[in-house]
């Protein structure tokens, strides 16, 4: 029998300190050549025991394998030189230093598959893989080449098509995109951010899924998220032709955040990953707290479409923090579970 609320995570778990420094985005590599090949397997390995012992149902790699979320896919890829580099502002929040799109975009090789077919190996359990989305890649560089965002983003989508038809031939169920951008540029979402995202899912079998958060619990989105006031309404404008989208499962953010919780009903009929979890926060949850969140979840939500999961990735927290806050999870899920079950 099907578990369920079947728990997983948005997508990053702390790395271990003799991989990379901890508690840090965007922190270098501890190890090099064939140690840090054989590190990241072994964080891995450790990613996923955390996530075994805390219960969860739908495991990942951790992202341990690599840096960031979405410069990591995009060094693979030929057209994009990262010794050329831009000062940027990404999501119209905060200036970052990037690289620059020199010439046409082409994916030469693989790039998560074989970390994939490893992770494969370790688990029997329902396996997810995430990717950046096609429009948060364009938002993280300068381009010197097509000088357009929707093309740009088409050859984006194309390359994240390529890696997901191999990484569901090595195995993955659920292949996941990170959209952070789909919050902030809600004219062009609507106008071909969504489009993109289904040339990347083209041809797919396995599950699909659009990560939409409001971030890594930083500085410059905590301050952010103060400007937003007590109604965080970005879903509203997007969620209407996401639900329309081929995308099967939508992952967004509810606890600790200001997003009414009646925006859900705009995507009724999806699945839905519910961030019960927040990550810019080093207060591990109660169960009850979560139980709550999901609860309310539920009034809009059928129990079989929903999978409780944190808001974002927890890269930036302490281990310790990162499995307590898993443990509150799968803890706020099963007094669910026997509450639908009575």
């Amino acid at each position: 029998m099907k578990k369920i609320l079947p728990i997983s995570t948005a997508g990053s778990l702390p790395k271990p300190s003799w991989l990379a420094e901890p508690e840090k985005l965007w922190s270098p590599w501890k190890l090099q050549d064939q140690a840090l090949i054989d590190g990241k397997k072994d964080a891995l390995r450790v990613a996923l025991q955390e996530q075994n012992l805390a219960g969860v149902d739908i495991v990942s790699d951790g992202e341990q394998t690599r840096q960031h979320f979405v410069t990591t896919f995009i060094e693979h890829l030929d057209g994009v030189d990262f010794e050329k580099r831009k000062t940027v502002k990404i999501r119209d929040r905060y200036d970052a230093s990037v690289p620059t799109v020199v010439g046409p975009i082409s994916r030469p090789h693989p790039v998560f598959v074989e970390d994939a077919r490893f992770l494969r190996e370790q688990t029997d359990q329902p396996i997810k893989w995430a990717l950046p989305g096609p429009m948060t890649m364009v938002d993280t560089l300068y381009d010197d080449h097509y000088k357009n965002r929707k093309t740009l983003a088409w050859e984006f989508a194309k390359a994240l098509n390529q890696e997901a038809k191999e990484l569901e031939a090595a195995g993955v169920d659920i292949i996941q995109f990170d959209e952070p951008a789909f919050n902030v540029f809600f004219d062009e979402v609507n106008e071909w951010g969504i489009a993109c995202l289904e040339r990347a899912i083209e041809g797919l079998q396995c599950e699909t899924v659009v990560h939409i958060c409001y971030g890594y619990g930083i500085q410059a989105n905590t301050d952010w998220k103060k400007t937003l006031g007590s109604e965080w309404r970005q879903y509203e404008e997007v969620f209407p032709k996401l639900q329309q989208s081929n995308i099967d499962i939508i992952s967004l953010e509810c606890h600790n955040s200001q997003v009414p919780i009646e925006l859900l009903e705009l995507i009724r009929g999806k699945k839905v990953m519910v961030g019960a979890i927040d990550v810019a926060s080093d207060t591990i949850e109660t169960a009850e707290e979560v139980a709550a969140t999901l609860r309310e979840a539920l009034k809009y939500v059928d129990a079989d479409k929903l999978y409780p999961c944190t808001n974002c990735g927890m890269a930036p927290l302490s281990r310790s923090v990162a499995r307590g806050k898993l443990n509150a999870l799968q803890a706020g899920a099963e007094i669910i579970r026997k509450e639908l079950s009575s």
